[in-house]
Parts: C-alpha cells; structure tokens; sequence
C-alpha cells in the first residue's frame, strides 16, 4: 500500500525537539522524506500497524498531531512536482 505520512510535532519544549527527531528517524525506516514533516512509504498492512504502534509510543496525543493518507497504489509515479521538488524512485531496486 501507498500512504502519505504527515506530522506536526510540538518543539516548544526540550522533550517535544526530543519526540520531533524520533518521530523523523522512524518515517525514515519506513519511507522516503519529501518535505521536512512529510513521508511517501510503501509498506504492507502488518508494517503500518507496527509503524502506528511505534508513533503512538512516542507522540504526546494532546500536543503533537499525525496524519496518514492512505492513496491508490501508482499515485507516487504519477506525482506531479514543481520547483526543487523530484518524484522519488520507490519501485527501482534497492543497491546495498
């Protein structure tokens, strides 16, 4: 499945900057960052509730927000981009 991960983290306080990076190091073990606090990942049924898992552990519920967009399979190819932005190669191999 295709899902478009955003956040919005409180950082007014030592222990939100703290949720902020942990929050950012996830989504990046789980998807491509496209914009600072937005995520294209590609992952099957039990890796996103194992993701939704790992966020609920980490967020404060009443200050920090989290939205995951759920789209139709093929719509990161068919991404449209203007300026710096570039569509990110999701289905190409992965080279280790």
């Amino acid at each position: 499945m295709e899902l478009l991960l955003t956040y919005d983290v409180s950082t007014v306080t030592p222990e939100g900057r703290n949720r902020l990076r942990k929050v950012a190091k996830l989504c990046e073990g789980y998807g491509m960052r496209v914009q600072k606090s937005v995520f294209e990942i590609v992952c099957t049924d039990s890796e996103l509730l194992t993701l939704l898992d790992a966020i609920k552990r980490i967020i404060a519920d009443q200050e920090d927000s989290i939205r995951i967009y759920k789209v139709p399979k093929g719509s990161f190819r068919a991404v449209k981009t203007l300026g710096t932005a570039k569509p990110l190669p999701h289905d190409d191999a992965l080279i280790m």
